[in-house]
C-alpha cells in the first residue's frame, strides 16, 4: 500500500472516530473539524516522504490535537489584544466553551494500554440529540460528527440542497456552543427521551452504507458495520429495549447480503439474481433470532415492520410478495413516507398488479424530486404494461439523477434494452 493509499484508507476508517474524540476533548466542533482536516493534509505531505507511521490513527489524532491548541491559543491572544471585543455580545456568544488554559498542558490524552485511542462516538451521539437542539439539527450533527458523512451526503439523505444542509450544520454547531451542552456519557435518565433520534441517525448512517447516495461504490460496508456497532452499544445502555432489537434485526438482515449485491465487474445485481451462497447466513440467523424475541410485541414499530419485510426477503424463494405489500401498507399508514409508498408499489407489482402499482406512484414526484428510484420503478412498471417509449423516457430521467457508478451502469443497460436504437 502506498502512502497516498494509506491516507485515503485512514480517512475512510478513522475520520469519524477521531472527529468524535476531538470534539469531546475540545468541546469545539469547528476547531475539531478544521484541525483534523489539517492533520490529514499534513499526512498527505509527510507520509510519502517519511513513511506511514506504525499507528496512523494516533499520528493523526496527535497532529490534529496540537493544531487545535495552536488555533485556540491564537484566538486567546487575539482576545487579549482586543479587550473591547469582550463587551460585544455577539463575540461573547461565540467564544470558546473551553479555554486553552483548561487543556492538559498542550499534550493530547494518552492512548489506551493497547496502543489504540478511545472511541467517543456513542457519547457524542447522545450529546448531539440534546433537547436544546432542533430535531433536524440533531440528526445532521450526528451524521456529520459521529458518522463522518459530508454535508453533501447528509443533504442527499434528507432530500435537501447542500447549501441548506451546510447552513443547518453551522447553526447547530453555534447552538451547541452557546447552550453549553455537555459532552458526557448519557445518564440513565437521559436515554429514553433521546433514543428515537439516536436510532433514526443510526439507521440513516446504515442507509448510506447499505446504498450509497453517490460515488464509485453502491455499498459502503464499513459504514454499515459502524451503524450496527453503534446499535449494539446503544443496546448495552438500554438492554431489552424492543426498538433497538428491531433496528438491529433490520440492519443485520440487510447487511448480510452485501457481498452479493454487486458483481465482481462492479455491476448491480438485483435481489432475485443474487447468489445466496454469498450471503452471510450467520448474520441472517442473528437477525431472525432478534425478531423471534419480538414476536410477542403487541404493536410492531417502524423498524420492526421493516425487519419483518427484510426477513421475507431472506427466506428461500418463492417470495411472499402479498405479505410484503401488506407490511408496507401498514408501514405507510404509520409513517406517511413517500419512500415506503414507492416500495409498497413495487411489492404490489410483484404480486401481479402493475397497473395498481403505477397508480400508487402518482403524486410522488414532488416528494422525491432528486431520487432516481422513483423514475426507475416507473420505467419497470411501464415495461410490464407494454409501454416501451414511456419506459425509455423514465429510464433516461433516472439516469440523470443516479449518482453511484453501479446504478448508472445498470440504468444504461436497461435503457439500451428498451430503446436499443435510441
Amino acid at each position: 500500500m502506498t502512502a497516498t493509499q494509506a491516507v485515503e484508507q485512514a480517512y475512510r476508517d478513522e475520520w469519524s472516530r477521531l472527529l468524535a474524540l476531538l470534539v469531546t476533548r475540545l468541546r469545539r466542533f469547528d476547531v475539531a473539524e478544521d484541525s483534523l482536516q489539517d492533520a490529514f493534509t499534513a499526512a498527505a505531505r509527510v507520509w510519502p516522504a517519511q513513511g506511514v507511521p506504525a499507528n496512523p490513527a494516533a499520528w493523526l489524532y496527535t497532529t490534529a490535537y496540537r493544531r487545535a491548541l495552536d488555533r485556540m491559543r491564537r484566538a486567546d491572544a487575539d482576545t487579549r489584544r482586543l479587550p473591547l471585543l469582550l463587551t460585544d455580545p455577539t463575540v461573547a456568544a461565540t467564544a470558546p466553551v473551553l479555554a486553552v488554559a483548561d487543556l492538559p498542558g498542550g499534550s493530547p490524552p494518552a492512548p489506551d494500554d493497547d496502543g489504540d485511542i478511545p472511541d467517543e462516538r456513542l457519547r457524542l451521539l447522545f450529546a448531539c440529540c440534546h433537547p436544546a437542539l432542533r430535531p433536524d439539527a440533531r440528526a445532521a450533527l450526528m451524521l456529520r460528527f459521529v458518522a463522518g458523512l459530508t454535508a453533501a451526503e447528509i443533504a442527499r439523505l434528507f432530500l435537501v440542497a447542500e447549501p441548506t444542509m451546510a447552513a443547518r450544520l453551522t447553526r447547530a454547531k453555534a447552538k451547541m456552543a452557546v447552550a453549553g451542552i455537555p459532552l458526557r456519557r448519557p445518564s440513565a435518565a437521559d436515554l429514553p427521551a433521546r433514543l428515537d433520534v439516536v436510532l433514526k441517525v443510526i439507521y440513516l448512517l446504515f442507509t448510506e452504507g447499505y446504498r450509497a447516495t453517490a460515488g464509485p461504490d453502491l455499498v459502503r460496508p464499513r459504514l454499515a458495520a459502524e451503524a450496527i456497532r453503534l446499535g449494539y452499544l446503544t443496546g448495552e445502555l438500554l438492554p431489552g429495549e424492543p426498538r433497538i432489537a428491531a433496528l438491529l434485526a433490520l440492519m443485520l438482515l440487510q447487511h448480510a447480503r452485501r457481498d452479493a449485491r454487486v458483481a465482481p465487474d462492479g455491476t448491480l445485481v438485483l435481489l432475485p439474481e443474487q447468489d445466496r451462497t454469498h450471503w452471510h447466513h450467520d448474520e441472517i440467523a442473528r437477525g431472525l433470532s432478534l425478531l423471534g424475541v419480538l414476536e410477542a410485541t403487541p404493536m410492531p414499530g417502524e423498524y420492526h415492520l421493516q425487519a419483518l419485510i427484510a426477513a421475507e426477503h431472506a427466506k428461500p424463494p418463492p417470495t411472499d410478495w402479498p405479505r410484503i405489500a401488506r407490511l408496507y401498507a401498514e408501514l405507510e399508514h404509520r409513517t406517511g413516507s413517500p419512500v415506503v409508498r414507492l416500495n409498497r408499489a413495487v411489492a404490489i407489482a410483484e404480486s401481479g398488479s402493475p397497473e395498481a402499482a403505477l397508480a400508487l406512484l402518482d403524486g410522488l414526484d414532488g416528494d422525491l424530486p432528486g431520487s432516481h428510484l422513483l423514475p426507475t420503478a416507473r420505467a419497470e412498471l411501464l415495461i410490464r404494461l407494454g409501454r416501451p417509449a414511456a419506459a425509455a423516457a423514465a429510464f433516461d430521467r433516472a439516469l440523470s439523477l443516479a449518482r453511484t457508478d453501479p446504478e448508472r451502469a445498470h440504468l444504461r443497460q436497461r435503457l439500451a434494452a428498451v430503446a436499443p436504437n435510441g
